[in-house]
């Protein structure tokens, strides 16, 4: 799922800022292509997926054509913020991949 949204969130950042933007939708295409890096590396992954997601909710308002595109990506950014970067990510590596086991009860 990190690899799905990485690569649709850098493909849809590089065509924005191709078309020359003005200034604003610039800024967020920028923000938008580096938190698909982030996200496709798996690193700071809830960051990275929460700024997603805003960013992607902002450009329903911004620019209300297309939207479904839009309502999938912030959909896929705050599904990874709460889901974390999984077992093969940076964040994996640098931190630890954090495992919770559930024992059975003591009778």
């Amino acid at each position: 799922m990190r690899m799905v949204a990485g690569i649709a969130l850098i493909e849809r950042g590089i065509a924005r800022l191709s078309s020359g933007p003005p200034v604003l939708l610039a800024v967020l295409s920028v923000l938008t292509t580096v938190g698909g890096l982030l996200l496709l590396a798996g690193l700071w992954t809830p960051v990275a997926g929460i700024v997603v997601a805003v960013i992607e909710v902002w450009k329903i308002f911004l620019l209300p054509v297309n939207l479904w595109i839009y309502i999938l990506l912030a959909t896929l950014g705050a599904a990874l913020a709460m889901l974390g970067p999984g077992a093969w990510s940076v964040d994996a590596r640098l931190f630890g991949w954090k495992r919770i086991d559930i024992q059975d009860r003591k009778k």
